[in-house]
């Protein structure tokens, strides 16, 4: 307990999923968590199971695709625990599905607007809250093995999730030669069970072809959202003071073989 005690952390996408898994998590080791998302019961739910277990929290309604939204939840956050350390963009969106030649231009930047330009504006806008904080911090961002391998079916998703793994490196490496005291990498989940892939996991198992996601995956099995959380308070954590710039991938070994 207490890996991340008086700290303070600003979670997208966390009504459900990774993003529910991470704000519990840091939650029970010590963090006063903003909980972000549009959805705004399941999200005011995550914030209230959080303070009944008795952690510290409270829940935004956020598009991380606006920056005025940003500058309000940052508004917010430092207005109600008095400052920021952690800041996690985990939001993000997998359709519009499609090619190069299915996507239309507003599928692809459907897809840019919460899966990029959301990270953009969460690392950007962090960066400042952390630095007027004055403590140092981490910013983690989410990324896919979809952002390392490729997919002919899903392109502004694989594109989307490729740039944020370089842009984590151009916002650490800023950071690092600014000597701010924050340290920033992204995560690259496999195939883990959240509302948003049970779907597309559901509908392999249907089709008769067997649960592909598990052949592919050495480790035999889809991964849970608590895998990737824990991965997440690793590089939230000061046990992490010396990693920057770098992705963890989290996948069972699918991009091993």
């Amino acid at each position: 307990m207490g890996r991340v005690a008086g700290k303070i952390a600003i979670v997208t996408g966390a009504a459900s999923g990774m993003g529910e898994a991470t704000a519990r998590l840091l939650a029970r080791e010590g963090a006063a968590v903003v909980v972000s998302d549009l959805q705004v019961e399941k999200g005011q739910a995550v914030a209230d199971a959080i303070a009944a277990a008795g952690g510290r929290s409270l829940f935004v309604r956020h598009d991380v695709a606006s920056e005025d939204g940003w500058k309000s939840v940052m508004a917010e956050t430092v207005e109600t625990f008095g400052g920021l350390h952690i800041v996690v963009n985990n939001a993000g969106v997998g359709a519009p599905f499609g090619s190069v030649e299915d996507l239309s231009l507003d599928d692809w930047r459907k897809v840019m607007a919460v899966n990029m330009e959301g990270v953009f504006l969460g690392t950007k806008y962090g960066i400042e809250a952390i630095r007027k904080t004055g403590k140092g911090g981490s910013i983690v961002n989410f990324s896919s093995t979809m952002g390392l391998v490729g997919s002919p079916s899903t392109a502004a998703y694989v594109a989307s999730k490729g740039g944020v793994k370089l842009f984590t490196k151009s916002a650490a490496l800023h950071c690092a030669k600014e000597r701010y005291g924050i340290r920033v990498n992204s995560v690259c989940p496999g195939w883990i069970r959240t509302p948003m892939s049970s779907g597309a996991l559901d509908k392999l198992a249907a089709s008769g072809q067997g649960n592909k996601a598990i052949e592919l995956t050495p480790l035999g099995r889809v991964g849970e959202p608590d895998d990737i959380a824990y991965g997440v308070l690793y590089l939230a954590s000061d046990e992490s003071s010396f990693v920057t710039g770098s992705e963890l991938v989290i996948d069972g070994g699918y991009t091993a073989q």
